[in-house]
């Protein structure tokens, strides 16, 4: 068996045997040969056996090699020869010379054992591979890693990537083809037009099966031997192993070796076959968040002229908003919003905050109907200690908080009559007062008032005061739902596919046509907020690249089915009252007085037999 011997300035000489088809000379400790030299690069040069010649190649670009005192890049050895890598000498001999017994400690790093065969050092490999994979986000810097990676664990020449793409067949329906999507050389450069230098046979056996295919003499194997890619390329040894995820073969992992037969064994498939699949749930992932990221900058690109803030639309009665809001933002006049929940009244109101003078200063919410009754006037103008059980200490409420800045009211028909009173005194004067204080405090602020009741009517009711509402509703900002806003379901849909998809890093990619027509087709009574809702869901339990009915809870189900007016009519409004009993916690006398009828009336449409029941509506807040 030929030996290398390998000098050193101090201790005696290592002896390495040449046992394998190639063999690997460099600095990396990964080599078969490791030369300690500074001037020597990770992967230096390798010895090549041809079953005939031993030849030595200098992969590095330093020129360092000498054989004999002549400077070469590449020779066949013979005998006694004599190689020098700058201060690392080497020596070869055709012949096996007795091997020095390393100890224990240093035995690994005198003889390395053969990469693949090696159970410790594939688990060694395939972890700092992994790591270093996880990493990176860059899809062609990926797969260029992955392959210099695979070259040195299999000392193969060349390598490549081939990825499944689909397309339109001649008959119309998708087809799918392998293409290279990335090849590099031991030299980690590059390779132009490597599609020829691969056995388009041997491919499509591993992508047909799914398994790993070993070919250690192309030219001579009963199997491959009379391919025509095999035979024109004149194919040496060849290993590929498929790429798979969630059980679909996706693409291949092509390495080989034009000069060297009998270079892969079995082991080193195995080895492979196991980095291949983990690579594969990384490319995955790493294609799947690059091609997001293509179809978010695709949106925002056609997004621009239907943007207006964080806020979509393109119909007039939104654009009507947008030219309302752009001439009220600047002044401190009260707006106060209006229109059905979800409709995306909040994302007004922090436009007009950020497209106003206060947009440095604060925004702060606060939901009137979330609170409980004794604890709402705490909340909005704080309270001193001891004014109250539980009050331990001085606390400032919303409107300190949102001094110099934005204060919005949410549900605002959901304010107490006593303390619409208070509220109006603070946005007159300026002034608020603890609870528990009797000391007045000034406060710059201003503030945005929304809700989705009728106010109107509370005010002819008496549940709200008249000078309370003038004084919010100096501009009005009525938003039309969503059902009203033609195209904006399919836009909106389209932004919040591509934000959750993100989030949730979920393989769909878009709507199917039907789901399209559903989306147009449904009402969406709990509007934005529950076309969101769904999305979400959809993206969590789909599978697929494309969202269907289906998945959106919009199947045929969904759609209304057509009755004679008079019982749509009559429909219509026995479930608004029921609607409006629910606003009201089952209050018959106070629904009655909010609808401007007789009480009797709201027991008749309790007492009435439904077509369905109010649950089977899809109401999503």
């Amino acid at each position: 068996m030929p030996t290398l011997k390998t000098y050193r300035d101090q201790g005696a000489p290592r002896l390495y045997s040449v046992h394998k088809p190639l063999t690997t000379l460099g600095r990396g400790p990964g080599n078969d040969v490791v030369l300690d030299a500074d001037e020597v690069e990770a992967q230096h040069a390798q010895i090549a056996f041809d079953g005939r010649d031993f030849v030595v190649e200098e992969l590095a670009k330093s020129s360092l090699l000498t054989i004999n005192g002549k400077k070469k890049r590449r020779a066949r050895l013979v005998h006694g020869d004599r190689l020098q890598f700058g201060a690392a000498s080497v020596a070869f001999s055709m012949f096996a010379e007795g091997l020095k017994k390393a100890t224990d400690a240093e035995s690994s790093e005198s003889v390395p054992t053969a990469l693949g065969t090696s159970e410790v050092d594939g688990i060694r490999k395939l972890f700092g591979f992994s790591e270093k994979l996880l990493q990176i986000r860059d899809v062609d810097v990926l797969l260029g890693t992955m392959l210099d990676d695979v070259l040195e664990l299999t000392h193969a020449q060349n390598g490549a990537i081939l990825l499944l793409e689909s397309f339109e067949g001649r008959s119309g329906g998708p087809e799918r083809r392998w293409a290279v999507r990335a090849a590099r050389n031991v030299e980690r450069t590059t390779i132009a037009d490597a599609g020829g230098r691969i056995s388009d046979s041997i491919v499509e056996q591993v992508l047909a099966s799914g398994r790993g295919v070993i070919v250690s003499d192309a030219m001579n194997d009963t199997t491959f031997g009379k391919s025509q890619s095999v035979l024109a390329m004149r194919l040496s040894s060849v290993i590929c192993a498929p790429l798979s995820a969630q059980g679909e073969v996706i693409g291949a992992l092509y390495v080989g070796n034009d000069k060297v037969k009998e270079l892969f064994k079995r082991p080193q498939l195995d080895v492979l076959s196991i980095f291949a699949s983990q690579a594969s749930l990384i490319l995955q992932n790493a294609m799947l968040l690059a091609a997001l990221r293509e179809d978010k900058a695709k949106l925002e690109s056609e997004l621009r002229d239907k943007r207006f803030g964080e806020i979509i639309g393109t119909c007039i009665s939104m654009r009507e908003v947008f030219r309302k809001l752009e001439k009220v933002a600047s002044t401190d006049i009260g707006v106060l919003i209006t229109g059905e929940t979800g409709t995306g009244k909040e994302l007004i109101a922090s436009e007009i905050h950020r497209r106003s003078q206060r947009a440095t200063g604060p925004f702060v919410t606060i939901n009137c109907g979330a609170i409980p009754e004794n604890l709402i006037e705490s909340e909005l103008f704080g309270h001193v200690r001891g004014a109250f059980t539980g009050a331990v200490a001085d606390r400032q409420g919303k409107f300190h908080g949102a001094d110099k800045g934005t204060l919005f009211l949410d549900e605002i028909g959901e304010l107490p009559l006593n303390l619409q009173v208070k509220l109006l005194r603070a946005l007159q004067e300026r002034v608020v007062m603890r609870v528990g204080s009797s000391k007045a405090e000034k406060v710059d602020i201003r503030v945005v008032a929304a809700t989705n009741r009728d106010l109107e009517q509370m005010v002819r009711d008496g549940t709200f005061r008249e000078d309370l509402y003038y004084r919010l509703n100096v501009v009005n900002l009525w938003l039309p739902p969503l059902r009203e806003r033609g195209d904006d379901v399919l836009i909106i849909a389209k932004v919040l596919l591509s934000k959750y998809a993100e989030e949730l890093t979920s393989p769909v990619r878009g709507f199917s046509p039907a789901a399209i027509a559903a989306l147009k087709k449904y009402a969406w009574p709990g509007n934005i907020r529950q076309l969101q809702n769904r999305i979400k869901k959809a993206l969590v339990l789909c599978d697929n690249r494309l969202l269907g009915p289906e998945d959106l809870d919009l199947g045929t189900a969904a759609e209304p089915s057509i009755v004679p007016l008079e019982k749509a009519k009559e429909e219509f409004q026995r479930r608004y009252v029921l609607d409006v009993l629910e606003r009201n916690n089952g209050n018959r006398a106070q629904t009655a007085r909010d609808l401007g009828v007789d009480p009797r009336t709201i027991f008749r449409y309790l007492e009435r037999e439904p077509d369905a029941h109010p649950s089977d509506r899809a109401r999503e807040e």
